[in-house]
């Protein structure tokens, strides 16, 4: 897997990169708005569930992050986003990439989601991606109130 760009590198995330993580979310309009304490719970070891969150950095600043839920046999993908600045690079499908190979080293078999059913960009990238549609939650997203797209990702 080669990086976007060379001076990129993906990592787990921590919390000194709490701020930074909360404002590309903030920048972002189709991002979930995690509260700090949602972001502080992934990165808890002892959490149920046990989260993988991973971090892409380029000279020194985070551009992007992905966090996951492991449910074995199944993970379930939570939340991947790339500061505006730093999209249509691959760094999306980079993070994706490990975050996988690090579900398959922990034995998992099949990745999970939701996507709001008017967010054709993300819907876009999962299908280029190779995730197939599952089912539909109507009416499951509020503000706007919108249908949920289940998508499934076989490691």
């Amino acid at each position: 897997m080669n990086p976007p760009l060379q001076s990129t590198v993906i990592r787990p995330m921590t919390p000194a990169d709490l701020d930074r993580v909360l404002a590309i979310a903030a920048s972002l309009p189709t991002a979930p708005q995690w509260p700090r304490s949602a972001y502080q719970a992934a990165l808890d070891p002892e959490a149920a569930p046990r989260r993988i969150a991973l971090v892409a950095e380029a000279a020194g600043l985070v551009e992007g992050f992905i966090v996951a839920s492991l449910l074995p046999p199944q993970a379930e993908l939570e939340l991947i986003a790339v500061a505006a600045a730093a999209q249509r690079r691959g760094l999306a499908r980079w993070l994706f990439q490990v975050l996988a190979a690090e579900l398959r080293a922990a034995q998992l078999t099949e990745v999970i989601l939701e996507v709001r059913a008017g967010n054709q960009p993300a819907l876009d990238f999962y299908q280029r991606m190779g995730w197939l549609v599952s089912g539909r939650r109507t009416r499951y997203y509020q503000n706007p109130e919108e249908d949920a797209i289940l998508m499934r990702f076989e490691l």
